[in-house]
């Protein structure tokens, strides 16, 4: 007997070596096709970059995986435990095993063996580090047993505030959100350390499964769930019980947070800055790299030029009349329901969609488009309101069959089941309004540095994310020209030259171009600030032939308004294509002095550990950084820019542009009261009208024309179209600021001169006027005209003043 106690021991004693030593082979191999747990230690997880305006209002965030990863040291101690009660318990307690656990899995999934129900885990939050960064997740014993392996392994060789701090910031929430700080802003629209107890509860019940916690497609589920998870919280001390019922008795509370833009009106510029980020770092790096971008973005600003131009756009396109509904819809049924799958402009919110429920000869009947609860799901609350006919009054001329048609009634023009535009009146009445065709675009630039304030790029980002500021190609027209006079100031002109306004004719082999000024008319001999501040082709095209149209061209470039002019006189006045932000960029270097500067709609740019990895300020500062106070005089900042105008130039051209608006073609922003230059401009068939104006601190550009190019209409100029729109935008942009006026440079002399002749003048005179002159230069002793004719004509046939013809009697001329 005792030998076969013996006999079978030993049996058993080998079967259990050659078990072992087989569980040990295989458990060798497992280890063998391990990965590395130690890549841990430099995880580097998809985080969002996040994008902020000027004043650090949050503009936008870029993600593939909404994320910001939280040290574990700011993680608040209600959410720790929040977690711990959910998944693991016994985390800071086990070697990365909870061996209770597993016991009580195994049992539990032995027990249901069979009945088809999901088998039960035992995963520690360790196991779950394991599986989430270095596993994948099939459900075999196979995984799972590496799984444990790697979490002894991790356990021995991380903290465990290391590894909750993994957990926490790796895990997925639903709804796009990964991370605990990502989720708490996703679903509460909080930072964690504001989350409540019933908050954080309900997010530590997510990671388990979080489409089967949705909070509004399983709102019971997600409640219950997340109860059991308070109570667990309660079960293991965390909180009290009054706390756990408090938590348990109220609703979840979720308010999903809005993606894309956050501060108003900034759409097309956050665009133009995600596009910018691309372009410098590569989609990974925006979407992944978790980047904190500070632009030049000034939100007020904004807010400002976004109401002027969508004005200036809508108070043109009614004077047109009414092109017709957006679609119309059958109301038969539920007109709520069909009203709201029409997709409404997202940032205009000033207007809603409404549907015509009746036309009379008075006015519309109309129900406006349902509002969308938290969840997403259409109200079902139904708003009906009016639309009288006065406030309609722009559609009783409408279009159809491509003209313009008068009507008497409302009901002639819209019908029941059409969907339109309205805007709510100071009672509860609505008016009418409708999507302008045509379009344009706005920059505001600091011209000392380069800072792009404020941008549009059109009526609607949701109706169209062509950003006109800065992707459209457009002529200038005559905002070109100061860039010519400018050439011919630096080139040996004065502001008191004399030109002769009268028809030219250029010829090139076989073919001739006769320009003509807008007006159809000629002016004679005029100065060159009678030129731009009238707006005068012809004197232009004389003065860009006299001096040779490649000086013309360099200096465009010189500006930026080009990258490569073509040296041919049309040129001159416009012809070229080139975008709003460019002409802005090129006019700040006239309003700062001369000085080139780079256009940037970024400050900063920090990486994930807060290193400045781009800066857009280039200048330097030596004793910027001081490691104490000596009573050394304040650091000052050296500008490096490139002077690419003489200073003296650019303030005599700013005194032209001045000009413009005291006496020229935007005399409409005289009632500014404020020292203002600028420049219109009206391409050929007046397709475009632009208006490029500064004070000495902003510099404001835009352009209003249709996306393809046709006629504004007959008479349409920059200077009735544009220029209100710049005056509007000044108007509440320069409220509140200091009025302050050019600075004239060192050395530069004021002398009184004739404003037609362009002669020395007693001071106060009628006609006369301030001019500045550079050192060395003045106004001319004797008449001279630039393109006078031999005959002592004035270049057509016409014989000059008498005032010119005493003058050139005189003497001989000279160029001044």
């Amino acid at each position: 007997m005792i030998r076969l106690i013996g006999y079978f021991f030993g049996i058993g004693t080998t079967l259990a070596l050659v078990v072992a030593a087989g569980v040990a082979i295989y458990l060798g191999q497992l280890t063998k096709e391990l990965p590395d747990y130690e890549v841990l230690a430099k995880y580097e997880p998809p985080v969002t970059t996040r994008v902020h305006a000027s004043d650090g209002a949050l503009m936008g965030e870029f993600a593939r995986e909404r994320r910001l990863y939280l040290p574990i040291q700011a993680v608040p101690d209600r959410v720790k435990a929040a977690f711990l009660s959910a998944e693991d318990k016994n985390f800071y307690n086990h070697p990365g095993i909870d061996v209770t656990g597993l016991g009580r899995a195994v049992l539990t999934n032995f027990q249901n063996f069979g009945s088809g129900r999901r088998q039960v885990g035992a995963s520690t939050i360790t196991q779950q580090v394991a599986k989430n960064f270095l596993l994948s997740s099939d459900q075999t014993y196979e995984r799972k047993i590496k799984e444990m392996v790697l979490a002894f392994r991790i356990e021995q060789a991380y903290s465990k505030d290391r590894i909750l701090e993994l957990y926490v910031n790796e895990i997925f929430f639903g709804l796009g959100a990964y991370g605990i700080a990502g989720a708490a802003l996703t679903y509460f629209d909080k930072s964690v350390n504001e989350l409540t107890v019933a908050e954080a509860a309900y997010l530590a019940a997510l990671p388990k499964g979080p489409s089967n916690y949705h909070p509004f497609k399983y709102a019971d589920r997600a409640i219950e769930r997340r109860n059991w998870v308070v109570d667990q919280m309660v079960a293991n001390g965390y909180v009290s019980r009054e706390e756990g019922d408090k938590a348990k008795a109220s609703p979840l509370g979720v308010t999903p947070r809005r993606t894309g833009t956050y501060v108003f009106a900034g759409e097309y510029f956050t665009e133009e800055v995600r596009r910018e980020l691309i372009a410098r770092y590569g989609q990974d790096a925006l979407y992944e790299g978790g980047l904190s971008v500070r632009t030049t973005l000034d939100p007020k600003l904004q807010a400002m030029a976004r109401k002027a131009m969508q004005s200036g756009l809508e108070k043109y396109d009614r004077l047109r009349g009414y092109r017709g509904p957006v679609k119309s819809i059958d109301i038969s049924a539920d007109w709520g329901t069909a009203l709201g799958e029409v997709k409404a402009l997202d940032d205009i919110p000033e207007w809603r969609l409404a549907v015509v429920l009746d036309a009379t000869k008075t006015g519309l009947d109309i129900g406006l488009q349902p509002k969308r609860e938290i969840s997403g799901a259409l109200s079902k609350e139904r708003e009906t309101s009016t639309v009288s006919k006065d406030d309609m009054s722009f559609a009783m001329r409408y279009v159809a069959d491509g003209k313009r048609v008068k009507a008497n009634s409302p009901s002639e023009v819209l019908k029941a089941g059409d969907v339109i535009y309205v805007e709510k009146n100071e009672g509860d009445s609505y008016a009418l309004r409708q999507v302008p065709e045509v379009s344009g675009g706005l920059v505001a630039m600091d011209p000392h540095t380069g800072r792009v304030l404020a941008m549009v790029g059109g009526f609607s980002y949701s109706q169209s994310e062509f950003n006109r500021a800065t992707q459209a190609m457009r002529q200038p027209g005559s905002a070109f020209k100061p860039f010519v006079y400018a050439a011919a100031l630096d080139n040996g002109y004065t502001p008191a030259s004399v030109i002769m306004d009268g028809p030219i004719t250029i010829q090139s082999g076989n073919t001739s171009w006769s320009p003509k000024n807008y007006d159809g008319k000629a002016a004679g001999p005029s100065t060159l600030r009678a030129g731009i501040e009238r707006s005068r082709n012809l004197m232009t095209v004389r003065l860009a032939n006299d001096m040779g149209m490649k000086t013309v061209a360099e200096y465009a470039e010189r500006f930026g308004v080009y990258d490569k002019l073509a040296p041919y006189l049309p040129m001159a006045l416009g012809a070229g294509e080139t975008t709003v932000m460019r002409m802005v960029s090129a006019y700040a270097v006239m309003a700062n002095g001369g000085r080139q500067i780079k256009p940037s709609l970024i400050d900063r740019i920090q990486d994930r550990y807060g290193k400045t990895v781009f800066k857009h300020d280039e200048r330097g500062c030596e004793g910027c950084v001081a490691t104490e106070w000596a009573n050394q005089p304040e650091p000052e900042l050296v500008d490096n820019s490139e002077q690419v105008l003489d200073p003296m130039t650019a303030y005599q051209i700013t005194s032209m542009l001045e000009g413009v608006v005291l006496r020229g073609t935007a005399t409409t922003l005289l009632s500014l009261n404020r020292p203002i230059a600028g420049k219109t401009g009206t391409t050929n068939d007046e397709k475009d009208a632009w208006f490029v104006g500064y004070t000495p601190n902003l510099v404001v550009g835009l352009y209003m024309g249709y996306d393809k190019p046709q006629g504004l209409g007959k008479g349409t100029t920059g200077g009735g179209l544009a220029a209100p729109v710049f005056k509007d935008f000044m108007t509440t942009a320069l409220d509140g600021t200091p009025k302050s006026d050019f600075v004239v440079p060192a050395g530069m002399k004021l002398i009184s001169i004739d404003r037609k002749t362009g002669m020395q003048a007693a001071e106060g005179a009628p006609g006369t006027i301030m001019e500045a002159f550079k050192p060395g230069t003045g106004p001319a002793d004797s008449y001279w005209v630039i393109g006078m004719g031999e005959d002592g004509t004035n270049g057509y046939g016409e014989a000059l003043s008498p005032q010119a013809s005493k003058a050139i009697s005189e003497g001989g001329g000279g160029l001044y």
